[in-house]
C-alpha cells in the first residue's frame, strides 16, 4: 500500500525520467516510429507511388519526432540525436523518407524557430507577455534575430490578466 518510485513518467506524449535526460523518451520515440514502418511497408507492397509514401512518412513518423520537441529535444545528448539521425537514414535508403529531410538537429531547429515566432505574432500567446523588447547594450556577445529579452527572475509571483472579448 506505500508509493512505488518510478524513474520516468510519460506526461502528454513525452517520457520524463530522473536524471532529466530524453534518453527514455528518444528510446520510446524510436519504437514507436520503428513500428510505424512495419505500416509503411505494407503500404508500399499494396502499391502506393514513392511520392505519396514520403508524405505519409512525413505526416506520421516525421510529426511524432517533432512532437513538442522544443520541450524535450535540449534534453538529448549526442548520442540520442545519432540514433534518431541514423533512423532516419534508413528510412531514407528504404525509401520511405525523401532525401530532402534534413538532420534532426536542423529539424530541432526549424521546429523551435517556428515556435518563437508564433509567440512573437500572438499578442495573446501565453508566452508572449514574458518576453520584453530587448535594452540597449553596449556590448553584443553572439548575434541574434530578434529585439527580445526574458524577463528579470522576480521572488514573487506575478499574475497577468488580460481582458479577452
Amino acid at each position: 500500500m506505500g508509493i512505488n518510485q518510478v524513474h520516468s513518467l510519460p506526461a502528454l506524449g513525452v517520457v520524463l525520467n530522473d536524471k532529466l535526460t530524453a534518453a527514455d523518451h528518444v528510446c520510446s520515440l524510436l519504437a514507436s516510429c520503428s513500428s510505424s514502418l512495419y505500416a509503411m511497408r505494407v503500404l508500399r507492397n499494396h502499391g502506393l507511388p514513392a511520392t505519396s509514401l514520403t508524405d505519409v512518412f512525413r505526416v506520421t513518423i516525421i510529426a511524432k519526432l517533432t512532437y513538442c520537441s522544443s520541450a524535450w529535444s535540449g534534453l538529448t545528448s549526442a548520442h540520442d540525436r545519432a540514433r534518431i539521425d541514423a533512423f532516419l537514414r534508413c528510412s531514407k535508403c528504404y525509401g520511405y523518407c525523401a532525401d530532402s529531410v534534413p538532420a534532426i538537429t536542423d529539424i530541432f531547429a526549424e521546429t523551435d524557430e517556428s515556435l518563437f515566432r508564433r509567440i512573437l505574432n500572438n499578442q495573446f500567446h501565453v508566452l508572449h507577455q514574458l518576453l520584453s523588447e530587448k535594452t540597449n547594450c553596449t556590448y553584443n556577445l553572439r548575434s541574434r534575430q530578434h529585439n527580445r529579452q526574458l524577463t528579470r527572475k522576480s521572488t514573487h509571483i506575478t499574475v497577468l490578466h488580460q481582458n479577452v472579448v
